[in-house]
């Protein structure tokens, strides 16, 4: 590209999120083009960012996304392609193979999706994870249900969060969920439940070097929150506790084992209550949910969705530097709630940083200098929400936007 043009970014997302990403790159001098679903055609997009928007159908087949982005190109020119959302992750390396535009191709990006290949890998390199088993073929199958005791999760393997997961607890349960699986079950593994605490860290790596980390604690597992319902908290960990340190060194493992070269990355670990032995769960080339990146920016000054940005636009020929970071503690709680505008007035400490205005939801990200008040604020609103707004639903077989 001439030194003299202005650098053309293709965002491409089937959620409404990015927002600051989109911002920083309009910020960088960017030209910023964006590609949604139609039905985000009217979503809170930062619109003064956005030198000209696309609209697709959803689910729209990739060798038709090809076509349509390679027709956007021949009118201008195309220096960077971004999925903003975890599931447009494929889509997007395919397109990027096919125009030959730097960035992660189909077969890193398998390691950053598909939790058969991630966990295979870190398997290979010596990284502690749960046995697990491709549902392939089915003596396998039979044989690891005989080798590793019950209970068993059944996964798919490109899904986020609970979605479409199933806790089976003896063989005779697994079978019938395959016959309704049919063609669709290869797209699954069945792995080893280990009861535990789920933890996650969330990363920016240039070059392939981890510049920045934080680790944080969840309260109940995602697992839990997902399919028995309750309240979801994350939170920062003493940075100067072991298990910090342990999570740290796994998690530059795993990206270096995974050849991740640049970018935002979460990962989740669990620590078994049975030994404290630490094992990988899965990763994503993407910002954290459930306002984790929130969490980040108020602990530390770095919100995730601008570095990325920053990555993405240097693209490895601009020298990327961390921004000056703090050093503060912060969570993160959110809750279904039965009001469709829960009133939240009563929680009025001054930890509180930022309340989610989402229909039906309340929460809110918490900030303070100690760790172990935000703990104390999270444990007691945690009990609090229960009465004032717990609500529950039925975790959704497929994500929705």
């Amino acid at each position: 590209m001439p030194e003299s043009r202005t650098l053309t970014i293709l965002c491409v997302s089937s959620y409404e999120k990015g927002q600051e990403f989109l911002r920083t790159c309009k910020g960088m001098g960017c030209r910023v083009l964006l590609l949604t679903v139609e039905k985000l055609r009217d979503g809170d997009w930062p619109r003064e960012s956005i030198d000209e928007m696309f609209f697709m159908p959803e689910e729209l087949p990739v060798e038709d996304l090809i076509k349509a982005v390679s027709f956007a190109a021949r009118s201008q020119p195309i220096d960077r392609i971004v999925a903003l959302d975890e599931f447009d992750m494929e889509n997007v390396s395919a397109l990027r193979e096919h125009m030959r535009i730097p960035g992660m191709g189909l077969t890193t990006v398998r390691y950053f999706r598909d939790k058969l290949a991630m966990r295979a890998r870190a398997k290979e390199a010596g990284i502690p994870v749960p046995e697990f088993v491709p549902v392939l073929n089915y003596d396998a199958l039979r044989e690891f249900m005989g080798r590793v005791p019950a209970p068993w999760l059944l996964k798919p393997r490109s899904q986020a969060s609970g979605i479409g997961m199933k806790k089976i607890h003896a063989p005779v349960e697994l079978w019938p969920w395959l016959d309704e699986l049919g063609d669709r079950q290869s797209t699954y593994l069945l792995e080893q439940f280990i009861p535990g605490s789920v933890y996650h860290v969330d990363s920016v790596a240039s070059e392939r070097e981890v510049i920045f980390a934080e680790a944080h604690a969840y309260g109940a597992p995602p697992l839990e929150t997902s399919h028995q319902g309750g309240v979801f908290t994350t939170r920062t960990l003493p940075r100067d506790s072991a298990d910090v340190k342990t999570l740290l060194e796994i998690n530059r493992r795993v990206l270096d084992e995974l050849g991740f070269l640049r970018g935002v990355t979460h990962a989740e670990f669990l620590k078994a209550h049975s030994d404290g032995k630490f094992y990988f769960l899965e990763v994503a080339a993407r910002v954290g949910g459930a306002y984790i990146s929130d969490v980040i920016d108020a602990a530390t000054g770095i919100n995730l969705w601008r570095e990325w940005a920053r990555l993405e636009v240097g693209a490895g020929k601009q020298p990327y530097q961390l921004p000056a970071t703090r050093h503060d503690y912060a969570g993160a709680i959110v809750s279904l709630a039965r009001q469709d505008q829960p009133d939240t007035s009563a929680y009025n400490d001054s930890e509180i940083v930022y309340r989610i205005a989402k229909y039906h939801h309340a929460g809110f990200v918490l900030k303070s200098p100690d760790s172990e008040r935000i703990q104390e604020l999270l444990a007691s609103y945690s009990r609090r929400f229960q009465a004032d707004f717990l609500a529950t639903a039925p975790v959704p077989e497929r994500p929705s936007s």
